[in-house]
């Protein structure tokens, strides 16, 4: 492209969904590669940024920044890998939610009480239908490049075509890398590294994904230092928990946190306080699942 294309006719787009604009320091762009280049750092809550194309059929609104109507091109790129209620990262996600209106990401996002909205599930999953919808009534043309990661974070495919179909190649690609199987066990002892042990809001991803091994009645220890702690609260214990986490235990079943926040901060949350996993342990009788780098694996239960 660098030589068919002067970089001031690029624009860089940073899909930042809900988040609001990144710091870009924390993005550590090559300085190749934003030299010259318009960028647009997106703030879905920015209402003048914004243009509509209608509804999809489940009722989404179809708000997206103007840059992807005012190119000639949109070339998506992102890191395939399972999502907790998408079935996989990336794909049209870098167009919406990654570039769409705060309040439209919330109600496609409210699709992941569905039972089908799982990682490792793309078609027949509420959320990613509802999103590719949204994606498709953007006129623009498209074009996807994709990394497609495994366990280790390492790129080990790429793929690149239709935004739609190269995606669900990628998609295949990672399934079998992130599937794991294992008998449910009364105590899963889950954790993953950071950053997504920084928070609760992240850490919830560990708890969705490990879910599926815990037995009915039993206990979900999910290891997080949560050194940024529990904010959003309303949002991490509504949006996430309430509705995106609990649903998915069997009857029964509960989370302790273990972490470095104390007993009265955790006690705001939906989980419960343990001081660590050796008190866990002592108070423990029966087989124990210990699932590290939990957040982004397929785990299915044999038992």
């Amino acid at each position: 492209l660098a030589r068919h294309l002067p970089a001031t006719r690029w624009t860089l787009a940073i899909a930042t969904g809900t988040h609001g604009r990144s710091p870009l320091e924390a993005l550590e762009l090559p300085a190749q590669l934003v030299r010259g280049i318009p960028l647009v750092n997106h703030d879905g809550h920015s209402a003048a940024d914004l243009v509509d194309f209608g509804v999809t059929a489940r009722g989404t609104p179809i708000q997206v920044h103007r840059c992807l109507v005012e190119a000639d091109l949109v070339i998506a790129t992102g890191c395939i890998r399972p999502h907790y209620f998408a079935g996989f990262g990336a794909g049209a996600k870098a167009l919406f939610p990654g570039l769409g209106a705060a309040t439209a990401i919330r109600t496609n996002h409210a699709w992941k009480t569905h039972p089908l909205a799982r990682a490792g599930i793309v078609d027949g999953n509420p959320c990613r239908e509802d999103l590719e919808e949204a994606v498709r009534r953007i006129p623009t043309p498209t074009f996807l490049l994709d990394g497609v990661a495994a366990p280790d974070g390492a790129i080990h495919a790429v793929v690149a075509g239709d935004l739609f179909s190269a995606f669900r190649a990628g998609a295949e690609l990672a399934r079998p890398w992130f599937r794991v199987q294992a008998p449910r066990a009364s105590l899963v002892i889950a954790s993953d590294a950071l950053p997504v042990t920084a928070s609760l809001y992240q850490a919830a991803k560990i708890a969705a994904a490990v879910a599926p091994l815990v037995l009915p009645g039993g206990t979900l220890a999910l290891v997080a230092e949560c050194a940024d702690g529990i904010e959003p609260l309303t949002t991490v214990n509504e949006a996430i928990f309430r509705i995106g986490v609990l649903p998915r235990l069997p009857p029964g079943a509960s989370i302790l946190l273990v972490s470095s926040l104390d007993a009265a901060t955790v006690a705001r949350t939906l989980v419960g306080h343990a001081p660590s996993v050796a008190s866990i342990l002592a108070r423990h009788a029966g087989p124990v699942l210990v699932v590290p780098r939990a957040s982004q694996l397929l785990c299915e239960a044999t038992s």
